[in-house]
């Protein structure tokens, strides 16, 4: 009896079969690459944490796209994408983001079981055994005890939190808040989330030992600033310091050249600007990456690349959505 998955996976299977007459113009130029972009991988599903995969969804995507996707390193991509588009067909690139601990732990094992490239791009004043801002305000809220979350001495409002759903809609309410306040202020409020709950929550992070293993396992390290910023709230100096010492800290860690650069959060026009693709472009960096939906093709900007969030958690639509981006290979680059 053919069940749903099956059925799925038989309609999937046809897809990728008809797929490179559908997708892959002749015209290699019209070529695309999806670079996908993740966060990190949970050993299970987490009721805080919704978009990052747990440990089995990410090896059941890892095999989809080893079985019927090329996944090539983000190397040759920025090469294609910066001289004649030479891709193969269904090609795909494989980035996480801000450098955390299940990378090496989680990931690692599974990229090497299906020998497939992998770029990571660490926060680099986050190496070792301190959290990123947004992980410190869910594992705050995560060790609150049930009852009333006052922060109105923080400008905000106050929250009941007396179970998971809760818990999730506070540290989303709370992140959204966070989010573009000045650094300093950013901290200040995170600090004082910490303080009322009474702890400083576990480490999540990368080592420098861990990143050397990465390195020394072909996943390429590329920079993600120092701490994070939202770097149009920063003056020029300020901003130029987290592009370019972010790159110097993570070389003196893996005695290699770091040559890819991905912006905070990752909105043009929102988060970065002209200005620092300029300054990536001057502090040595090959390519930068952007946050937007769909493929980059032959004549991206290359300091302002398009990266994808993987979202489905199902896996005829995780497939279907990367075909739909590949198939869009008629839209002009920026």
């Amino acid at each position: 009896m053919t069940t749903p998955v099956t059925l799925a996976s038989q309609i999937l299977t046809l897809l990728f079969s008809v797929a490179d007459y559908i997708i892959s113009p002749r015209d290699v130029k019209k070529r695309c690459v999806c670079i996908l972009n993740y966060h990190r991988i949970l050993v299970s599903p987490d009721p805080l944490i919704e978009g990052d995969p747990d440990v089995q969804e990410f090896h059941w995507q890892m095999r989809l796209l080893a079985e019927n996707f090329n996944v090539i390193p983000l190397q040759k991509a920025v090469q294609a994408i910066a001289k004649n588009g030479d891709l193969p067909p269904r090609a795909i690139c494989i980035t996480f983001d801000d450098g955390y601990r299940s990378l090496h732990d989680l990931a690692l094992p599974i990229l090497k079981k299906y020998k497939l490239p992998a770029t990571v791009f660490v926060t680099s004043g986050h190496i070792d055994e301190n959290n990123m801002w947004n992980d410190r305000i869910i594992e705050a809220i995560r060790c609150m005890p049930n009852g009333t979350l006052d922060l109105r001495k923080l400008s905000m409002k106050t929250w009941q939190i007396n179970s998971d759903k809760d818990r999730k809609r506070a540290a989303q309410e709370i992140t959204k808040a966070v989010k573009y306040l000045p650094t300093s202020s950013r901290q200040e409020t995170v600090r004082e989330i910490e303080t009322l709950a009474g702890t400083d929550g576990r480490s999540l992070m990368l080592t420098r030992k861990m990143i050397a293993t990465l390195a020394d396992n072909g996943i390429e390290i590329g920079a993600h600033t120092i701490t994070h910023p939202i770097l149009k709230n920063l003056d020029n100096q300020n901003a130029c310091n987290e592009i370019f010492e972010s790159k110097r800290q993570l070389e003196a860690v893996i005695a290699k050249p770091v040559n890819f650069f991905a912006y905070p959060n990752g909105k043009a026009g929102v988060d970065f600007d002209e200005r620092h693709t300029k300054m990536a472009k001057d502090a040595g960096y090959i390519a930068a990456f952007a946050s937007s939906s769909g493929p980059a093709m032959h004549g991206n900007d290359l300091y302002q690349i398009p990266r994808c969030f993987p979202w489905d958690s199902n896996r005829f639509m995780f497939g279907l959505r990367l075909l739909r981006w590949l198939a869009n290979n008629d839209r002009k680059a920026p």
